[in-house]
């Protein structure tokens, strides 16, 4: 349905939270009627039994959802079942697959980019950063196909996209293609992916990503896979040059940044008040078994943790599952926050951290004047949503009922 004026009723909010002492206990809600107009909420009033309103039926409103890490235009998804190859280890195992395959796959990614954003809608996703190849092999045709897709769907979906060299700068002829892609006003990342294991320098590869990204005014999301000295060395050069470039800050990130699940306390502490200070991001999709990410204490420094699915069913992983709500379950039970509190603080990561309430317990979103962009969920409350991974029963974007 596109945007237009209309009210929902029995829409439940959360009001508060309820104390014993200075610990939250539970989280009070109430009814309301929400009115919307153009994409915007026009007002927020006592709940009433309207015959015209449209009935949200009691379920629990929350800012819509947001995966910052998506591979939309070569997934396998809407094609037969097919899981990771047993065969397939490297990274360079995989371009070689990938250069194989990707004709064929761009030949129906249109179709099927379409149907991904439906499933990830489903799950109350409104908003996608997702990558899109730019190699010898893809041209400019994954661009091409992933806009054709999203226009498709522009009524009831945003998304900013990263420019991926996934087949290496150097490795494959990638640059000159980059840099091209780099001018395009739909571009607003330019990514990369392990410099060093991939390109044999990490100076090399990242001066041509961080100057493209300078010239043409865009943002960083380079995708860093690798452990240890070489991982680090790669997440420190984006720091300095974010230091020396303050029009980056807030602009860049490191996706993954595994090398971080290897550090000490004090190291990771360390370099989160470097990536603080800099203003440089981590995008993560929340691994788990023996690769735990220091998201809590880059949270305490301030640190921007953005959290995406990645795979869902590709030829890298099939296990994300697309639910935004399962990635903050999974970081709420990976890092203790199972209190009230805790698990309320949690959403954020679904959300990009636009809360219902703040940590004092007053009542911060919806307001007047926000965009009308909700998802509505069968939960009492937010923290019953991430600890359930409660059903998403309805979704709003900018206005346009989704469904």
């Amino acid at each position: 349905m596109k945007a237009k004026t209309y009210i929902l009723k029995n829409v439940r909010l959360e009001t508060g939270f309820e104390f014993d002492g200075k610990e939250v206990i539970s989280t009070n809600t109430a009814l309301f009627c929400v009115e919307v107009e153009e994409g915007k909420i026009k007002g927020i009033k006592p709940n009433t039994a309207n015959a015209n309103a449209i009935d949200a039926k009691g379920h629990l409103m929350l800012p819509a959802f947001k995966d910052m890490h998506a591979h939309l235009d070569k997934m396998l998804f809407g094609l037969p079942w097919e899981a990771v190859s047993p065969t397939r280890h490297t990274v360079k195992d995989m371009i070689a697959y990938e250069q194989k395959m990707i004709p064929e796959w761009l030949s129906t990614s249109v179709e099927r980019t379409g149907k991904m954003l439906n499933f990830l809608q489903a799950y109350g996703t409104d908003f996608i950063r997702s990558h899109f190849n730019v190699d010898p092999t893809s041209g400019l045709k994954s661009l091409t196909n992933l806009e054709k897709a999203l226009a498709s769907k522009k009524h009831t979906v945003e998304a900013e996209l990263v420019a991926f060299p996934q087949h290496g700068l150097y490795y494959t002829d990638t640059l000159p293609i980059l840099k091209d892609v780099a001018k395009l006003d739909a571009v607003s990342f330019i990514g990369g992916v392990d410099p060093y294991s991939l390109d044999g320098s990490i100076e090399k590869s990242m001066e041509q990503i961080t100057q493209l990204a300078l010239d043409n005014n865009k943002g960083i999301d380079i995708h860093l896979h690798e452990m240890g000295e070489s991982g680090m060395k790669t997440i420190e050069f984006l720091i300095d040059r974010t230091l020396e470039n303050p029009q980056l800050k807030g602009k860049a990130f490191v996706s993954h940044a595994f090398a971080l699940s290897r550090l000490t306390n004090v190291e990771a502490e360390k370099i989160a008040a470097r990536l603080a200070e800099a203003g440089v991001g981590i995008v993560s999709s929340v691994p788990f078994g023996n690769m735990i990410m220091p998201i809590p204490t880059l949270r305490k420094y301030g640190v921007e943790v953005l959290i995406g699915n990645d795979n869902i069913q590709d030829h890298w992983n099939t296990f994300g599952s697309g639910n935004m709500l399962q990635k903050a379950n999974l970081i709420a039970e990976l890092y203790g926050y199972g209190t009230e509190f805790g698990l309320s603080r949690t959403l954020a990561f679904a959300t990009r951290y636009k809360l219902p309430l703040d940590n004092n317990g007053n009542q911060q979103w919806p307001k007047v004047g926000d965009e009308a962009s909700m998802v509505f969920v069968d939960a009492s409350c937010s923290a019953e949503a991430v600890s359930r991974i409660s059903p998403v029963t309805s979704l709003i974007h900018k206005g346009n009922i989704v469904f």
